[in-house]
C-alpha cells in the first residue's frame, strides 16, 4: 500500500519524515443521491458522537469537516496537515471506521469500545494509546465524578474518546488553537495539552475534599451520627482517585523516558516535566487524604465505643437504682405480709376457731404481729435493703 508523502518537521518546513506511516489512499466511494423521503439516515448516525473535528496546519485550523467521512477526505486532499478528532461515547461502527482509516490497533479499539480501563500508555507501532482518569467535583451532592478519556495520538491525527462528561476538551481546543506556536508542535503537544488538562482538573477535587475532611474532623467531635457513612464514602472515592492519578505518575516518566529516542522538542519537554510534577504532587495529596481519613475513621470508632461505653454505665446505673428501689417495695410488702396474714385468718369469722373466744388472744397477736414486723426491719436493714 503506497504510503503518505513527507510532513513538515517540528519548525514547521517541509522534510522527510522520521517514520512512515501507512494510510489507506483508495477515497470512499461518493455518497449516494438521498432518497426524496425520508432524508438520509447515514449522515446523521455518524455526526452524532463527533463533538469536534478539525483540520490544522503550521498551528492554524484550515478545515471543519462535519462528519468522518468529510474529515478522512479532506486529510487525504490537504497535504500536511493534521487532524484533531474529538468523539464522544461513539458507536462501535465508528471506532471501527476509524480504526481502519488510521490503521489503529484492534486491542486499543477494543479497549476505547468496553471502557472502564485503567490509566495506561501503550505504543503500538507509530501509535500511542494513552487511558486517562478525569475527575471533577459536585459541590452539590459533595462528591468525585470521574470520567474516562481514551486519546489516540499518531504522526498526523489525534483521536480523543470521552466516557463521561469530564475533562471538557472544548476548552483545551480552544486554547491550543489561541497558541498556535504551541499546536505547530504537532500531536505530541495536543497530548500534552490533553494530559495537563486532566492534572489540572484535579485541583478543584484535592480543594474540594480538603474541605470535607475539614467537615468531617468538625463532625466526628461534635458526635454525628451519620459521620461514619460520610467517612466510608469518601474513603471509597479517593481510592478511585488513586487509582486515576498514581499510574500518571509512571506514564509521564515513562514520556520523559522517550525524549531523546523520539526528538521530542525541548520547549514540550519542559511542560511534560511540569505536568509531571503536579501529578506527583497530587498524588501524594490523595495518599494524604486516604491516610487522613483513615485515621479519622479509627478515632470516630474510638469516640463510639467510649460512648457506647457511657451509654452502658448510665444504663447499669440505672438498673442498679431500679434494684435497690425494688428491694425496698419487697421488704415493706414483706412486712406488712405477716399482720395482714395474721389479720385475714382471724378475720373469717368462723363460729369454731381456736383461741376466738380466749381473753388474751387480741393482744398477743398484735404483740405477735408487731414482732414479726420489727425483726423483719431489722433483717433487712442489716442487708441494706431499707
Amino acid at each position: 500500500m503506497p504510503r503518505r508523502q513527507g510532513r513538515p518537521d517540528r519548525n514547521g518546513h517541509g522534510g522527510p519524515r522520521r517514520y512512515s506511516w501507512r494510510r489507506a489512499t483508495t477515497p470512499p466511494p461518493p455518497a449516494p443521491e438521498p432518497p426524496a423521503e425520508p432524508a438520509t439516515a447515514p449522515a446523521p448516525q455518524e455526526q452524532g458522537s463527533v463533538v469536534n473535528a478539525a483540520l490544522y496546519r503550521d498551528g492554524l485550523r484550515v478545515a471543519t469537516p462535519e462528519t468522518l467521512t468529510d474529515t478522512y477526505r479532506q486529510l487525504r486532499e490537504k497535504p500536511d496537515t493534521m487532524a484533531w478528532i474529538g468523539l464522544a461515547r461513539p458507536s462501535d461502527s465508528e471506532l471501527k471506521s476509524l480504526a481502519a482509516e488510521f490503521d489503529l490497533h484492534e486491542l486499543a479499539v477494543e479497549d476505547a469500545m468496553e471502557a472502564h480501563q485503567r490509566p495506561k500508555l501503550e505504543r503500538y507501532g507509530e501509535t500511542l494509546f494513552v487511558v486517562l482518569r478525569a475527575a471533577r467535583y459536585l459541590d452539590a451532592p459533595e462528591e468525585v465524578d470521574f470520567g474516562e478519556l481514551h486519546v489516540f495520538v499518531g504522526p498526523d491525527f489525534v483521536i480523543t474518546v470521552r466516557h463521561g462528561a469530564a475533562p471538557d476538551l472544548s476548552k483545551v481546543r480552544g486554547r491550543m488553537e489561541s497558541t498556535p506556536g504551541l499546536l505547530r508542535l504537532g500531536p505530541e503537544a495536543v497530548l500534552y495539552a490533553i494530559l495537563d488538562a486532566v492534572v489540572d482538573g484535579y485541583a478543584p477535587v484535592v480543594a474540594g475534599v480538603q474541605n470535607d475532611i475539614d467537615e468531617i474532623e468538625t463532625e466526628v467531635f461534635s458526635g454525628a451520627p451519620e459521620v461514619s457513612r460520610r467517612i466510608y464514602e469518601l474513603s471509597r472515592e479517593m481510592v478511585e482517585f488513586q487509582r486515576a492519578t498514581r499510574p500518571l505518575v509512571g506514564m509521564l516518566h515513562g514520556l520523559m523516558a522517550g525524549f531523546a529516542k523520539y526528538g521530542t522538542d525541548e520547549e514540550l519537554q519542559r511542560y511534560l516535566r511540569d505536568v509531571a510534577d503536579h501529578v506527583t504532587h497530587t498524588s501524594e495529596r490523595v495518599d494524604s487524604f486516604r491516610q487522613a481519613l483513615a485515621d479519622i475513621l479509627t478515632v470516630n470508632a474510638t469516640l463510639v465505643t467510649q460512648q457506647q461505653n457511657a451509654e452502658m454505665r448510665a444504663l447499669a446505673e440505672a438498673g442498679f437504682e431500679q434494684n435497690e428501689e425494688i428491694k425496698k417495695i419487697s421488704s415493706w410488702a414483706a412486712i406488712l405480709f405477716a399482720p395482714t396474714l395474721v389479720g385475714t385468718v382471724y378475720g373469717m369469722n368462723f363460729d369454731h376457731m381456736p383461741e376466738l373466744h380466749w381473753g388474751l388472744g387480741y393482744p398477743l397477736s398484735i404483740a405477735l404481729m408487731a414482732t414479726v414486723c420489727v425483726s423483719l426491719y431489722f433483717i433487712f436493714k442489716r442487708r441494706d435493703w431499707l
